[in-house]
């Protein structure tokens, strides 16, 4: 499927879904599979919809360092466990957008370069506003039940470790940083895969081998 169908499609089933509150889109998958460019593809076809949109990403609520190594830097349990806040996410974000809120919401609280909160200001979505939030372990069970359409991006491990690595890697050494995926990454997205099952519970999937030519798979029908 070329990639603007591709879009097209999941447009107009974002658009479809109907709730008296804002619909709070995860767009989720492993390390490098391309949740962040979706996410960013998607935000221009929804804008000439005529919904406000609100982008914002996992990366926003990351727990501080010494939180997130403290079982170790290479210890998969440490990412799968230790990485961000679900709490904060909730409350900030995910819980003001949906039935019971009042709209008003925070798209991030911690800057993970800098290992520093930020204060952003609050803002009000208006009630077709349209969140797309990508990350990782979306479908954990502290936020499974937050979300009103699931996106699974899907590639093979053999394609988004390269990926990750090349992003990642900056003036780095490019294998420091595979073994970095390898020994952390990797098992603690394996856990996630094992024990939440994100790919069953999506309301599409979305193939990404071929960033120019993905396919999709809805699974669900509401």
């Amino acid at each position: 499927m070329i990639r603007s169908a591709c879009l097209d499609r999941l447009v107009t089933a974002i658009g479809a879904v109907r709730r008296d509150h804002p619909t709070r889109v995860a767009i989720d998958g492993v390390d490098g599979v391309g949740k962040t460019t979706l996410a960013d593809e998607l935000v221009e076809p929804l804008t000439r919809m005529g919904r406000q949109i609100i982008r914002a990403s996992v990366d926003g609520f990351h727990l501080p360092r010494a939180v997130r190594y403290r079982r170790g830097p290479d210890s998969p349990e440490g990412y799968f466990l230790d990485s961000f806040d679900y709490p904060a996410l909730r409350s900030s974000l995910l819980d003001p957008l949906g039935p019971h809120g009042a709209r008003r919401f925070r798209s991030a609280v911690f800057n993970h370069r800098t290992d520093l909160p930020v204060v952003l200001p609050w803002q009000t979505a208006d009630a077709e506003a349209v969140l797309l939030f990508d990350g990782v372990f979306l479908q954990r069970p502290e936020l499974a039940g937050l979300w009103d359409f699931r996106i699974w991006v899907e590639a093979p491990f053999d394609v988004t470790v390269p990926r990750a690595v090349r992003r990642d890697a900056g003036g780095h050494d490019e294998a420091e940083v595979h073994t970095k995926y390898r020994g952390r990454y990797v098992p603690g997205q394996m856990m996630y895969l094992t024990q939440c099952s994100p790919r069953e519970a999506a309301d599409v999937v979305v193939q990404n081998v071929d960033f120019d030519n993905p396919d999709l798979e809805f699974r669900r029908v509401d």
